[in-house]
Parts: structure tokens; C-alpha cells; sequence
């Protein structure tokens, strides 16, 4: 299961009564993305709820793809923002408090710290096929990313 599949909207109960519709919890299943980027959801949100979904279009759903936000697009940015926090040092309990204030989402932090290290893992296997390929300079460029994340 992708990490984007354990990610949360903050406050949901308080959501779904300003909707007055239901929706799942997951921040990237589809039929959240429907309500809430769609149609009248954000009209009748709240001005701080609005506010954080805005930044989180604004940050994750912003593409040209012609089945956005349906394209993956969405995903790859998520997991690329929660990789740059933590190359900048914050660990998951940190990554859960920095996604929950900038983003009104959360996430388990066992699931971000799951996450973290099936990425190290990955790194570590992408560079030793480098080694074994002769690509120096991608084995050097993978070690550095790797070594960000731990």
C-alpha cells in the first residue's frame, strides 16, 4: 500500500458537516478529490478550511495532465514534499506535525517511518545496480540522496 493511501484529512467530521455530503478520509482517494476540489465544495467550507485546501490543490494537484488529479501526479508530488522533509532533518513525528500545519493532513507516524526506510531501502538496492552498471556518477548522485534520508 502507497503511503498516499495513509494519508488523512484533518478535522473530517467538521468537513463533511460543511459539505453536507460524505466523503472517505483518505486525502487521495478519488471521491475526495471530487468533493472537495469540485463543484461548490469549497464555496461552502469554512475560510480557514478553504484556505488549507486551496494550498493543497495549489501544491499537489496543479499539473497539465488531461486526467488530473486522476493522472498520479498528485502522489508523486505528496511523496516528493515528504522526502524533502525529511532531508531537512525532521523526523515522522515532525513530517506528521508539518503536513497536518501545512496541509491540514495527517498521517501515522509508524506509517511515515515505514515509508522513510522502504526509500532508504530502495536507494541502497538503485545504488548497488549503479555500482554493478559502472555508473559512477549515478551511484555518487543516488548515495547523496540516500545519505539526505538517513
Amino acid at each position: 500500500m502507497a503511503i498516499t493511501d495513509k494519508i488523512y484529512i484533518k478535522n473530517h467530521r467538521q468537513l463533511v458537516s460543511q459539505l453536507e455530503t460524505s466523503f472517505p478520509k483518505s486525502a487521495f482517494s478519488g471521491a475526495t478529490l471530487d468533493v472537495l476540489f469540485q463543484g461548490e465544495g469549497l464555496a461552502k467550507l469554512d475560510e480557514a478550511s478553504r484556505d488549507r485546501v486551496l494550498e493543497f490543490a495549489e501544491a499537489f494537484l496543479d499539473c497539465d495532465c488531461q486526467s488530473n488529479p486522476y493522472c498520479g501526479c498528485p502522489e508523486e508530488k505528496f511523496v516528493a514534499y515528504l522526502l524533502e522533509l525529511r532531508a531537512s532533518g525532521l523526523g515522522p513525528e515532525a513530517i506528521v506535525d508539518a503536513m497536518s500545519a501545512d496541509y491540514m493532513v495527517y498521517a501515522y507516524p509508524g506509517d511515515v517511518l515505514s515509508f522513510l526506510d522502504n526509500a532508504v531501502r530502495t536507494l541502497e538496492a538503485a545504488e548497488q545496480l549503479a555500482d554493478v552498471d559502472g555508473r559512477r556518477e549515478m551511484e555518487s548522485k543516488i548515495d547523496r540522496k540516500r545519505r539526505e534520508l538517513t
